[in-house]
């Protein structure tokens, strides 16, 4: 035996060992820990500003209204009521509306987990160009809204959305078409579902690269972690979109990075093959579109999608 050199007995190096294993499963533990209490921090990335004019989001004037609802918790939630091109809506209206006129499809755009409304105007004015006029709100916690998101809490601002249209717009719920990107799927999906459910579904669902379940998002980007038992924010749509009873349509970028096609046609996969009026399902596959670049690398798809998918919805209704 090498006087110099040392012995290393086998306990020892066992118990290093182990102490090597604990020290790597409580940094485990930690970040477990961690993700489990900051999620919802993780999720929601809301931008706030004071105040969010048409002004400064270059709409046109004349053509936008600001409104405010009332949340079931008494919130004060601001957004705009965008006019259609070629015609004009004229100043704001708080709880006290008038009754909507004219026969018009009006879609209720729920944007996705950042930003606020001004970040979406090259959606609205989609809307706008196919004769829709649009409700933009934005959620608690986002722009100049007060509050802080969460699951439930973006449900009740649907609810309350589908309510100030329907009880003081007067709007048929038919006329509604309701749009969600992204996070903002999950939130149409539910009010859709709930609304269907009720015998009161809206005209239609345009849903724009959105998942099944929001842990499988999460899972995909962090495979190592429990993801699916620790997060509380679920959005579980692939359950709810088996109760819907209205047109669906659906699409989703093939190279999307952010929440992978493959979640997205689970949810299309679940959904009933067509509407109560016999409108079948439509999904449209993004050929080149990310996430985020749907509308500089697929605008002219989905902009076609929608007018085919919002003429069908408008020749059935002249039909009933």
């Amino acid at each position: 035996m090498d006087p110099a050199r040392p012995v290393v007995r086998p306990g020892t190096a066992r118990a290093a060992i182990r102490r090597l294993a604990l020290f790597g499963l409580s940094i485990y533990l930690a970040v477990v820990v961690m993700l489990a209490f900051l999620q919802r921090r993780l999720i929601y990335l809301p931008t706030r500003q004071p105040q969010i004019t048409p002004q400064a989001a270059n709409l046109p004037p004349g053509r936008v209204q600001t409104i405010t609802l009332t949340t079931v918790d008494g919130l004060q939630l601001r957004g705009w009521h965008l006019a259609p091109e070629g015609d004009a809506v004229d100043g704001d209206t708080g709880p006290d509306a008038p009754p909507e006129l004219g026969d018009r499809l009006v879609v209720m755009y729920f944007p996705g987990n950042a930003g606020h409304r001004a970040w979406r105007v090259d959606d609205f004015a989609l809307f706008t160009r196919l004769g829709c006029e649009v409700l933009a709100f934005d959620y608690r916690g986002y722009g100049d809204n007060p509050g802080s998101p969460s699951e439930r809490l973006l449900a009740a601002d649907a609810t309350s959305a589908w309510n100030y249209a329907t009880d003081v717009r007067r709007i048929d719920p038919k006329r509604l078409i309701l749009v969600g990107e992204s996070l903002g799927g999950g939130v149409a999906v539910r009010l859709a579902a709930e609304q269907s459910a009720a015998g009161v579904p809206p005209g239609g669902l345009v849903l724009r690269a959105t998942f099944d379940r929001l842990p499988n998002v999460a899972a995909y980007h962090c495979p190592w972690l429990p993801v699916r038992w620790v997060m509380v924010e679920r959005y579980p749509s692939i359950e709810r979109i088996r109760q819907m009873t209205c047109p669906i349509l659906q699409m989703h970028g093939n190279r999307d990075t952010i929440i992978p096609l493959q979640l997205g046609r689970r949810l299309f996969d679940a959904a009933p093959p067509q509407s109560a009026e016999g409108v079948a399902k439509r999904f449209v596959e993004l050929d080149g579109a990310d996430h985020n670049d749907i509308w500089m690398v697929a605008q002219a798809e989905c902009e076609t999608a929608i007018a085919e998918f919002l003429n069908e919805i408008r020749a059935r209704r002249e039909r009933q």
